[in-house]
């Protein structure tokens, strides 16, 4: 029988680079290959499996779901669908929702609505998006516009005008970048992608107080860094301030493809019928499984135990003695480790270890586990990891 491998290699689009093992199951923090090799997982499926892997839970909502409604189309009401839009307004700021179905696409639809809201003020000459340096928002031509790094960005070139970047972090910059041009300014508080950079609460609160005072409307993308990962459930929460819209995607859904774009109620006066839609969006298995997700990460239990373990992943990754790490930094169980030798050394080498790790940008190492990960989970971690540094030379 030909392997998975040569099946991929032959018949998927060669967009990914992958390990040369095929993975075939998983359950809480660990998934095994087809060989039977165990790898403790620091990726998560890139901060998606905030449950870990085959929760008895999400597959009871699934089967159960299933066996009822799994698709009719945004065409007619559902019942998951509406309690799960209900819940998430009730504990954000937020007053409505749009689904949709990854993280680009929740960045795509707030910056649609955006524009949408300032052609609802006769304001058409206010169409620029800001962004800042290192953000990634994803790979749509929209979003794409909006992630500035020549690699993902040049060759698609002409990508979406009106997009300005401004650096990362720096108050005086966005002083003199945002003006009566600006649509939106759109921002990670903890930028994930571009090499886990937590945003300080002035540099946000002073993006609160240029958009209030220039007309401009506030985007968080919480794709990475929301529903819990950095030990508050939205990290919004963390800066005192709310925005006016916020993508989410990635843990929503336990693994399913949903994303969601909030927004208050400001925002939501300027849509209409026909401005943006989804065949797929928040189907009835998709929305009653991302209910679940959302009830059980949003308890405060839940989020004490992120804050509980993050610190103790925090403290014992700065004992690792190792001569290659730079800088540790990061919020919860988002955290990122510079280095000073490229990461895919690292990546690569974490597989004979029993590992899966992953980078951020070129000499980071982002750690992004489950969030049910326990103490013991983290000094496994750090016994392989000292391992590992060892026999990767700097």
């Amino acid at each position: 029988m030909t392997s998975a491998v040569e099946l991929t290699q032959e018949y998927v689009a060669q967009t990914y680079k992958r390990p040369p093992f095929v993975l075939t199951r998983g359950k809480g923090m660990k998934v095994w290959d087809e060989t039977g090799k165990e790898y403790l997982d620091m990726i998560s499926g890139i901060a998606v499996m905030a449950l870990g892997h085959s929760d008895t839970q999400v597959a009871e909502i699934i089967q159960e779901q299933a066996e009822k409604l799994i698709h009719v189309s945004n065409l007619y009401y559902t019942a998951p669908q509406a309690q799960l839009a209900q819940l998430l307004c009730e504990k954000s700021f937020a007053d409505r929702v749009f689904f949709c179905n990854s993280g680009a696409e929740a960045n795509e639809a707030c910056i649609k609505f955006a524009r949408k809201y300032a052609f609802g003020n006769n304001d058409h000459q206010r169409r620029e998006i800001v962004s800042f340096s290192n953000a990634f928002h994803g790979r749509t031509m929209g979003a794409l516009a909006v992630t500035p790094k020549e690699q993902y960005q040049k060759p698609f070139q002409p990508l979406m005008g009106a997009a300005k970047t401004l650096p990362f972090n720096d108050i005086a910059a966005a002083e003199a970048g945002i003006s009566s041009e600006t649509c939106a300014v759109l921002v990670e508080p903890i930028q994930g992608e571009g090499g886990v950079y937590p945003a300080s609460v002035e540099f946000i609160q002073s993006l609160r107080r240029l958009c209030d005072e220039r007309g401009a409307l506030l985007v968080f993308d919480e794709v990475q860094c929301g529903l819990g990962r950095t030990g508050t459930l939205w990290a919004y929460e963390q800066y005192g301030v709310t925005p006016d819209l916020m993508a989410l995607a990635k843990p929503l859904a336990a693994g399913l493809p949903m994303g969601a774009c909030l927004m208050t109620e400001k925002v939501h006066s300027a849509v209409a019928p026909g401005d943006h839609g989804s065949t797929f969006a928040a189907g009835a298995l998709v929305s009653a499984v991302a209910k679940h997700v959302l009830e059980r990460v949003s308890q405060p239990e839940f989020l004490a135990h992120v804050n509980e373990v993050g610190m103790y992943l925090w403290d014992r990754l700065h004992e690792l003695n190792a001569p290659q790490i730079v800088e540790i930094r990061g919020r919860g169980l988002m955290v990122g480790m510079e280095l000073n030798i490229p990461v895919g050394d690292i990546v690569n080498a974490g597989y004979e270890h029993g590992l899966l790790l992953v980078g951020a940008g070129t000499h980071t190492l982002r750690f992004v586990p489950p969030l049910i990960m326990e103490k013991p989970d983290v000094d496994t971690l750090i016994e392989r990891l000292e391992q590992l540094f060892v026999k990767v030379t700097v």
